[in-house]
């Protein structure tokens, strides 16, 4: 026998056979550590793992050290990675799994104490200190501990049968008298943290041990309790719902019993005969309605061509067969809504006055498609609404700008997964009558890309003759779209393909001068923005001389939506003063004043120069914005050789006119007395401000010609012309477009004399008095007609 652990009341003696060795082969435990009287399997995998097996079953007693990882990670781990007190085990059976893996049926026997690390490789193997657990001796004490442990494993029991079903196991080997081995064997039951079980371990004292784990305990309880607590209430809402399911399906049946409720397919099926009953349906429509009821009703609802069938079947009820709105001809009415809502652009109103008589006189407005061109913030898309309340049909607007797929006009194919009908079908579905106003915006920034020409599909449906029968690919029933009025709008008609110009009726709206822009800032726009910033009539006041300001220094363009944007400016402001103190008596924008409210003009007087210089002539252009007017400069330099160079980012067409000019004054020397060697002593050079925007058309070529003319005679023109016209090498001035908006542009920019080809006389006659008044306008047929007025 041999004697070990003295304690206070004497010594224990252990058997010979009982005593462990003092150096063990260490088995790090990753999870949860292991505790004294535990018999259990550990499964060890991977190299390290194999060699400690080898080892603990190389020894005599087969006995190893479990011991709980500290710090884990990726590499080998060494003895500062684990814990210092781990638990003697007994090896009693191995089985292999596989080939890195071995499962050990253990007995954990006694805790141990590290005195020092052996080594750490292959295997960590250290030297320890077992202590070997007294004798249990009975108390009150201690049995009022055991008992408090089996009260609260009582309580655990209720709510985890686990508890009960390992208590029996523990009573087979252990007496219950015993607390430390209790308390062991309900700290490895629990689900605390590994580290708070570790301290449990590491407690020697048989009573901080037991203290330690009804602590453990007491945490189990409350996580078991709220543990139960969200288990019923997810069970009263499972209930709770499945509950309501099987009383809402048992309504339904009782329903269905008494003929009060039908079933979701039923209802479907009498909806669409009900739609059915108030159309008008085509032969081949009715046919294909048919077809598909047909079809619905053998279909499960859960089915996914069910819900196919139902959509398609719900836009083919939904558009108006055979309903049309009643259309009004009263051309009084319509001329005072037009003059209502519009300020000035008389041509057009007169336009529209006519097209709506001749539908009075043949009794409807078939196979019309108007399209109104001119500059932004004219008023195109405005005119299209009150066209459609004059004529009291519906209104339906969407753009086309940027539009690059064919589908959007002409709908997708039912079999792709959420198609949809086209724009049109869609327009139809959305007013609910056959005859709306739809208006195609922006159709000159149409695109096309991989996925089709949308324009292309555009002819189908703006051609007379073809949209009677419009066949968009997801209703795949022919349609009549003739009685549809379409209204297009765009900014300029070089971008739209010609075939579907072909189709439509061009009505230009050219833009306002001052005293238009004037009218419509006090009939409309103040009004309209004094309502939109909440402020009340009177309280903002812009006197007629402050607008004549604002419209000729800041909102110089053909439309009116730079002026808008600057009254806005004006109310935010006042809306403000008015904001920070009401008692703030009303804004009065004068003359003196815009300045405070809107800055720096933007445009100045469109005269660049206070004198007259040879060779600078003041030209007229036309853009998508409207007219412009622009500059041409010519210059020389004196060289040994002739020579001619443009700049200010002309285009092609640009460049051969300047060429033109060239050719055709220095042709001409003799005849214009201008020095016979100039042109060769001198290389020339035109440049048309600004240099940064780009320029490109024939329109230019008598101002190019009149600047090097003048350039080359040192004799510069009068001041306030401006002139406009193609010229070719013979002299001829040959006809030009954009007569209204160039006429408006020199008018905005205070020219008194304006130069056209002869050819373009009809078109301004052809124009209201109010622009061309307070101007001299020539019209030339040669290029000498010209000098004859320049000079």
């Amino acid at each position: 026998m041999s004697e070990t652990n003295n304690s206070e009341n004497g010594s224990q003696l252990i058997l010979a056979r009982e005593i462990l060795p003092e150096v063990l082969p260490i088995i790090p435990i990753s999870q949860r550590p292991i505790f004294p009287g535990m018999m259990m399997p550990l499964i060890l995998t991977g190299d390290y793992m194999e060699k400690v097996a080898e080892s603990i079953m190389e020894t005599d007693q087969k006995v190893g050290g479990g011991v709980l990882v500290k710090n884990q990670h990726e590499g080998p781990l060494e003895s500062r990675d684990l814990y210092n007190v781990g638990v003697a085990i007994k090896v009693i059976k191995v089985t292999p799994v596989d080939e890195k893996t071995v499962q050990l049926m253990i007995n954990a026997l006694t805790r141990f104490t590290l005195e020092r690390t052996v080594q750490d490789e292959p295997v960590i193997t250290w030297k320890v200190s077992h202590y070997y657990e007294p004798e249990y001796e009975a108390s009150e004490e201690m049995k009022a501990y055991s008992m408090a442990i089996i009260t609260s494993i009582k309580e655990l029991i209720k709510s985890n049968s686990l508890f009960g079903e390992e208590l029996k196991l523990f009573l087979s080997r252990f007496s219950i008298d015993d607390p430390g081995k209790l308390a062991d064997f309900v700290a490895s039951m629990t689900t605390a943290d590994p580290k708070e079980i570790q301290e449990v371990l590491e407690t020697f004292d048989v009573r901080q041990r037991v203290k330690k784990v009804l602590m453990l305990l007491k945490k189990e309880i409350e996580l078991s309790k709220l543990q139960v607590k969200i288990t019923k209430q997810i069970e009263q809402k499972i209930s709770k719902q499945q509950k309501e399911f099987f009383l809402k399906e048992q309504l339904k049946e009782i329903k269905k019993e008494l003929g009060l409720e039908k079933d979701e397919k039923t209802a479907e099926v009498e909806r669409f005969e009900e739609r059915i009953k108030q159309l008008k349906l085509s032969d081949e429509a009715a046919q294909k309605v048919d077809e598909e009821l047909s079809k619905l009703q053998l279909l499960e609802p859960h089915s996914a061509e069910y819900g196919v069938s139902r959509n398609y079947l719900d836009w083919l009820t939904s558009l108006p067969w055979g309903i049309y709105s009643e259309d009004n001809y009263d051309v009084p009415k319509a001329k005072r809504i037009l003059d209502r809502d519009h300020y000035g652009l008389d041509d057009i109103k007169e336009r529209i006055l006519e097209f709506i008589s001749t539908g009075k006189m043949k009794g409807n407005i078939t196979g019309s498609i108007i399209c109104f061109v001119g500059p932004p913030g004219v008023g195109k898309t405005s005119i299209g609404r009150s066209v459609a309340e004059a004529l009291n049909r519906k209104f339906f607007r969407f753009s086309l700008g940027g539009m690059r797929d064919e589908a959007e006009i002409k709908g997708h194919r039912r079999t792709y997964i959420g198609a949809m009908p086209g724009k049109i079908i869609q327009s139809l579905k959305t007013v609910g009558v056959a005859n709306p106003v739809v208006m195609l915006d922006e159709i000159d920034k149409i695109g096309a890309s991989f996925q089709g020409d949308p324009a292309s599909a555009l002819l189908e449906v703006l051609d007379p003759e073809q949209n009677v029968d419009f066949l968009d690919h997801y209703i795949d029933v022919r349609f009549d779209l003739s009685n549809i009025l379409f209204i297009a709008t765009a900014n300029q008609l070089d971008t739209i393909p010609r075939p579907l110009l072909d189709r439509m009726e061009v009505m230009k709206l050219s833009g306002y001068v001052l005293n238009e822009k004037l009218q419509i800032a006090k009939r409309y726009l103040i009004t309209k923005q004094l309502e939109h910033h909440g402020l009340k009539k009177g309280m903002v006041q812009i006197d007629q001389s402050a607008l004549k300001r604002i419209i000729d220094g800041y909102a110089r363009e053909a439309g009116v939506r730079s002026l808008e944007n600057n009254i806005k400016k004006i109310m935010r402001k006042a809306a403000r003063k008015f904001a920070e103190d009401e008692k703030t008596p009303a804004v009065k924008v004068t003359q003196e004043n815009v300045e405070e409210f809107l800055g720096k003009p933007v445009f100045t007087d469109e005269s660049l120069y206070d004198k007259k210089i040879p060779g600078v002539v003041l030209g007229l252009a036309w853009t998508s914005m409207g007219g412009a007017t622009l500059y041409v400069e010519a210059t020389s330099i004196p060289t040994k050789g002739r020579g001619f160079k443009q700049t200010g980012q002309l285009g092609d067409v640009m460049k051969e006119s300047s060429e033109i000019a060239y050719t055709y004054i220095s042709s001409r020397t003799k005849e214009y007395h201008i020095p016979e060697d100039y042109f060769q002593k001198h290389i020339i050079h035109l440049h048309v401000p600004a240099g940064a925007t780009p320029k490109d058309g024939p329109s230019a070529g008598i101002t190019m010609a009149t600047a090097i003319y003048s350039l080359a005679r040192r004799k510069p023109i009068k001041k306030h012309i401006a002139m406009t016209g193609e010229l070719t090498v013979t002299g001829k001035v040959l006809p030009i477009g954009g007569v209204k908006e160039k006429t408006l542009a020199a008018k905005r920019a205070k020219v008194k004399t304006i130069i056209f080809p002869f050819e373009n006389r009809k078109d301004f006659d052809e124009l209201p008095d109010y622009i061309k008044s307070g101007l001299d306008a020539h019209f030339v047929n040669y290029f000498d007609d010209i000098l004859r007025i320049v000079y």
